[in-house]
Parts: structure tokens; sequence; C-alpha cells
């Protein structure tokens, strides 16, 4: 599979993204945030980082560039796309997914390892439901929210994607990590599953 890479001014991990795609046996595709083609990929992933430096919203301005017209055209006719920290911001603000990602509880950058529970079947998730697995993650604005009848909505109709398992690192709302689209080929989180896929590291 060709599955483009995004990159945006301020974007930083759009290398550990590709070098993920490429372990896992894809052909990563560099695309540029100010082009209008997507080059024929099989999915996207809009990659974690500081897009236009978090200016006005993290992610907002990302949202509008050209790139990410094609994407949300992309995805509305059943493109994947997976959003990783900043890149869920992107989705949120580009309206793909609901909700919002605002200033950790404490108001503190976090970054650390940690435990998550894989809470549905998705493109992207595919076998890995009810497993407990560990990623690293590391933000300051990754407290997921969403008013009472999103929260219900995604709850009721299984489209919550990855919990926190154990500590909650930054307040999100029902221990939400990362949620997903109706028909689960959009899925956006805020841990880094790119910096966890060498033995190495872990």
């Amino acid at each position: 599979m060709r599955i483009g890479v995004i990159t945006f001014p301020g974007t930083l991990d759009d290398g550990d993204a590709a070098r993920a795609v490429r372990l896992a046996g894809g052909a990563d595709v560099a695309l540029w945030h100010a082009d209008h083609d997507l080059r024929g990929v099989d999915a996207v992933i809009v990659p974690g980082g500081f897009s236009y430096g978090d200016y006005l919203r993290a992610g907002a301005i990302a949202s509008l560039a050209p790139i990410m017209t094609e994407v949300v055209a992309a995805a509305r006719r059943g493109l994947p796309v997976l959003g990783i920290c900043n890149g869920f911001q992107i989705l949120c603000e580009a309206g793909l997914l609901p909700g919002a990602l605002v200033r950790n509880a404490g108001l503190h950058f976090v970054c650390r390892d940690q435990r998550l529970t894989v809470a549905a079947d998705t493109a992207w998730t595919r076998g890995l439901a009810g497993r407990e697995i560990v990623v690293p993650v590391k933000n300051a604005e990754g407290r997921y929210v969403a008013d009472p009848d999103t929260l219900a909505e995604l709850e009721d109709t299984g489209r919550v994607v990855f919990r926190y398992a154990g500590a909650n690192p930054n307040g999100s709302l029902n221990d939400i990590a990362g949620v997903g689209s109706a028909d689960g080929r959009v899925v956006g989180l805020m841990p880094h599953p790119e910096h966890a896929v060498d033995r190495l590291t872990g």
C-alpha cells in the first residue's frame, strides 16, 4: 500500500511516521501542505508536531491548508486517514472527527509511555480490539473534550477507538485517547504509535 504522510510547517513526526509505514511493509509517499494532489495514495497519515506553530489553536491553521481540502474530500469518499497527536487536532478542526483537544489538566506537557486499551475495530486497528498496548504520549493540548450529546453518541456507537488505561495523562473526558468516524476509516489519537515500532526503544 502507498501511504501518504503530510508535512506542514512545524511538523515534527513525519519522518517517524514514514519509517513506521516502511516497517509495516508499506510505501511512504511524501505529501506537502501546499499541494492539491494526494498522488494516488491508498491512505493518509496526518502526523504530529506543531503545525504552523500551533498559532490560533493547535491544528486550526493546518486544517485550512490546500492538502487538507483534498484529504477531507477523499475521506468523505472513503479514503482511510489517521491523525496522530497534532494530526488528531487537525482532523477535529477540519470537521472529520468530533470534539476538540484542549490544554492538559494541570497545564503541563506530558511525555511518557502510556498504556492504552484498543476499544474498537477500525481500518487502522483491525484485529487489535480488546488488547492493551503501550504507546508513548507527548502533548500539552491532549485533553479530549466534547459536549455531552457527542460523548454519548461516540460511546453508544462504538466510536471511541482508544482509551487511556491506568492513569489518565491529560484529563480527557471518559479516558478517551482516540476516536473514529462512523465508518471507522478516519481515526485520530493523541499517543504516538509511530514511536512504538522498534524493539530497541519499545
